[in-house]
């Protein structure tokens, strides 16, 4: 990772120094930040050499070697004090909140429109809903592309900020370019390189963020930030770490609850963690309680499906989406507590 001595190289300094690393076999990634840009090695960085004739350049302030699978989301990398900020607010000074619908209905638009309503009302920053929808069955609803404006539209109604799950790369291009906040990459694409990185190369430069779940499957904790690495290797390194359960499942759960990592991902890495309690459980009566346990945790924000008339609901909406009346009590809860562990005023 180079440091320059201003906020930033110049474009003949920085050829300079993608110059010399090319010499050994590496590339230069710029990291830009609200104040500041760093510069990425990406590539092997442990050839003596080559650091030694970039330290010598006299606009390069320090050279910092990370020997990480993941040196961008590494805690001790320079990006350590990088922030993300969704809708005015900037997780981890207040507890963040995207709530929503499972999947938006094409059929009943104005189910969306209240439940977006409904979920501003109770307090939540960001707005949830399900346009392209990955089901086990071949013959379930798959979700359908004329859901994006109903989002949007609902988006524009309350002046929330949306969260959308992407399956493939024309996913990506329609969301960005329709407006939407933040993309979610979902468990069973979580380990999808080819989609990391193109999510990484269409969001540098934009002032997107990228919600990246843990998968269904996860093994080590190493490898649920090295797939966020994927995205951040290009240049944004908005991404939030989603837990959102795990196998095998639990009886009663609709998977393994896995807000306790919440600690455990902190020791590794700066990425704010935002929990989905409502996929870790699968049953709207035990949202509630697996969202105050995130919280307590140490989580930055949560995720929760909730619809205006779950019976109503299309996908998961039915058995995991809460009503309006118990989102608000959860989020406000929610909020007491974080408040609580950090000795501050609820916000």
């Amino acid at each position: 990772m180079i440091l320059p001595k201003t906020n930033r190289l110049t474009p003949d300094q920085l050829a300079t120094v993608t110059a010399i690393v090319a010499e050994f076999g590496c590339t230069i990634q710029p990291i830009v930040g609200a104040v500041r840009t760093i510069y990425a090695i990406v590539g092997d960085e442990r050839d003596e050499l080559m650091i030694n004739r970039l330290e010598g350049l006299d606009y390069v302030e320090r050279i910092d070697r990370i020997q990480s699978p993941f040196k961008l989301m590494d805690k001790r990398s320079d990006l350590s004090s990088h922030r993300i900020t969704i809708g005015g607010v900037t997780l981890g000074e207040q507890l963040f909140v995207i709530a929503g619908a499972c999947t938006i209905d094409p059929k009943n638009p104005n189910l969306f429109y209240e439940t977006a309503q409904a979920v501003k009302e109770a307090g939540a920053h960001a707005l949830r809903g399900g346009v392209w929808k990955p089901r086990t069955n071949p013959y379930s609803f798959q979700g359908d592309t004329k859901s994006l404006d109903i989002l949007m539209e609902a988006s524009r109604r309350t002046g929330l900020p949306v969260d959308t799950e992407v399956m493939e790369e024309a996913h990506i291009k329609l969301a960005l370019d329709a407006g939407v906040t933040t993309l979610q990459v979902g468990a069973r694409n979580a380990l999808n390189y080819s989609l990391l990185r193109a999510i990484g190369r269409a969001i540098d430069k934009r002032p997107a963020a990228v919600l990246l779940k843990r998968s269904i499957h996860m093994g080590p904790l190493s490898e649920f930030i090295s797939a966020a690495e994927y995205i951040a290797a290009f240049g944004n390194p908005n991404v939030i770490l989603c837990p959102r359960g795990t196998t095998p499942t639990l009886d009663g759960y609709r998977n393994h609850p896995d807000e306790s990592i919440t600690p455990l991902l902190k020791e590794k890495t700066w990425a704010p963690v935002v929990v989905d309690p409502s996929h870790s459980v699968g049953k709207a009566v035990y949202v509630p309680s697996a969202a105050l346990a995130a919280v307590a945790y140490g989580a930055d924000g949560l995720c929760i499906e909730a619809h205006v008339e779950p019976n109503k609901g299309i996908g998961d909406d039915p058995k995991q989406a809460l009503t309006p009346e118990v989102l608000k009590k959860t989020i406000t809860q929610a909020k007491q507590l974080w408040a609580l562990m950090r000795g501050s005023s609820p916000k």
